[in-house]
C-alpha cells in the first residue's frame, strides 16, 4: 500500500539524502518573474457633505441644532387666569363707573367713555409693542442658532439667505452701512459659504462689536466707582441690579433687538441663566489677588477692592449679553474677554496707581 499526503493525496515522497557537492543542488531554482510596476492614481475624491452617511446620521446639514421649547407650566397657567380674572374685574368696575356717570352727569360719562376708549387703545398699542419685541428677540436667537448651525457646511445660497437676514435686521444701524455695502457689492463674488458668513460677521459686527466692549467698559467703571464709594451694601445691589439692566438693554438696541418690558425681563433671565452655565465671576480678596496681581491688591483698600469686584461682574453680564444679543455667534471674530477688562477697571478704580506709573 502506498502511502499518500493527507493535503494533497498525492504519494508522499520518500525522504532522501542531498551532497552539497552535487551539481544538481547546486543549481540555482527558478525564480518567477518580477511583477511590472503599475501607475498608481493620487488623485483624492472627497465625499460630499450630502452623501456621507456618518455626518447624515448626526446631523442634517443646513438644519439648525434643536432648542429647548418653551412648554406651558402650572405657573403660567395661574398668571393667565389671575390676569384673565384682573382683566374682567377692572372691565366691570369701568363699565359701572361709566354707567354712573351717565346718570349723573352725561357729560361726565362721555368723558369717562372717551378715557377709556383712549386707554384701550393705548393697551392694544403696547401689547403689540410687546409682543414685536418677544417676536424679534425669538428671530435672532433663531437666526443665530441657524448660523451656528451652518458655520462649517453652508452651501452659498444657505449663506446668501442667512446674511441677507442678519443684513435686514441691521438695516437700521448707520455703522453697519458701509459693510452691507461691501457685503452686496461681493455678493456674487464669494461661492464659498463658509467664507461668506466669516466676511458678513466682520463686515457688519465689527463697528457694533467695538461699541458694545465700549458700553460694558463704561458700565463696569460706573459700578466700581459707585460701589467703592456707597456707605450701603444695599446701594450696591441696587446700582448693580440698575446697571446691569440698562447694559442689556443697550446691547440688545445695539444688534437690533429693542426688546419691550416683557422681552426685557426675559432677556434678563436668559442673561442670568448664561452666566449660571458659563461661569460667574467670584467675589473675595482671592479674585483680586489673582486677576490684578499681587501688588495692585496690596494698594487697594477693601472699598476698592470690593468696587473692582463688582466692576468685574458687570462686565462679565455685559460679555454674556453679547452672546445672547449677537444675531451671529462668534466665530471670524475674537469673542472678548475677562482679561481685557481688568486692566483698565482696575485702572480706573485706583488713579493713584496710574499716576505713580506715569511718574
Amino acid at each position: 500500500m502506498t502511502a499518500r499526503d493527507d493535503t494533497t493525496g498525492d504519494p508522499a515522497r520518500k525522504p532522501r539524502a542531498i551532497r552539497f557537492d552535487d551539481p544538481a543542488a547546486a543549481k540555482p531554482q527558478p525564480r518567477t518573474a518580477p511583477r511590472k510596476p503599475a501607475a498608481i492614481s493620487t488623485e483624492v475624491v472627497l465625499t460630499a457633505p450630502e452623501d456621507d452617511p456618518f455626518l447624515a446620521a448626526v446631523e442634517e446639514p443646513g438644519i439648525a441644532a434643536p432648542r429647548p421649547r418653551r412648554g406651558l407650566t402650572a405657573g403660567k397657567v395661574f398668571l393667565g387666569a389671575l390676569g384673565i380674572l384682573v382683566s374682567l374685574a377692572i372691565g366691570i368696575w369701568t363699565d359701572a363707573m361709566i354707567r354712573e356717570l351717565f346718570q349723573r352727569l352725561p357729560w361726565l360719562g362721555w368723558v369717562a367713555l372717551a378715557a377709556a376708549a383712549i386707554g384701550l387703545l393705548a393697551l392694544l398699542v403696547v401689547v403689540a409693542r410687546e409682543i414685536a419685541g418677544l417676536r424679534r428677540l425669538e428671530n435672532i436667537s433663531g437666526l443665530r442658532a441657524e448660523i451656528a448651525a451652518a458655520t462649517r457646511s453652508a452651501t452659498a445660497s444657505e449663506a446668501r439667505r442667512l446674511t441677507a437676514r442678519v443684513a435686514g435686521l441691521l438695516a437700521a444701524s448707520p455703522d453697519t452701512a458701509r459693510g452691507r455695502a461691501a457685503l452686496k457689492e461681493l455678493d456674487d463674488e464669494i461661492v464659498d459659504g463658509p467664507q461668506l458668513l466669516a466676511f458678513a460677521e466682520r463686515e457688519l459686527l465689527a463697528g457694533l462689536d467695538r461699541k458694545a466692549r465700549s458700553l460694558t467698559l463704561n458700565a463696569a467703571r460706573r459700578v466700581s466707582v459707585v460701589t467703592a464709594v456707597s456707605p450701603r451694601a444695599l446701594v450696591d445691589l441696587a446700582y448693580v441690579v440698575f446697571e446691569a439692566v440698562r447694559l442689556i438693554r443697550a446691547m440688545a438696541a445695539l444688534y437690533g433687538g429693542r426688546p419691550g418690558t416683557l422681552g426685557m425681563i426675559r432677556l434678563f433671565r436668559d442673561v442670568v441663566a448664561h452666566l449660571a452655565v458659563t461661569g460667574t465671576v467670584a467675589a473675595g480678596d482671592s479674585l483680586i489677588h489673582e486677576v490684578v496681581g499681587q501688588g495692585l491688591a496690596a494698594r487697594l483698600s477693601a472699598r476698592l477692592g470690593e468696587g473692582v469686584v463688582n466692576g468685574l461682574m458687570t462686565a462679565r453680564i455685559g460679555i454674556s449679553a453679547m452672546d445672547l444679543c449677537r444675531p451671529m455667534p462668534f466665530s471670524a471674530l475674537k469673542r472678548p474677554g475677562m482679561g481685557e477688562f481688568i486692566t483698565d477697571i482696575a485702572r480706573f478704580s485706583d488713579p493713584a496707581a496710574e499716576d505713580r506709573k506715569r511718574r
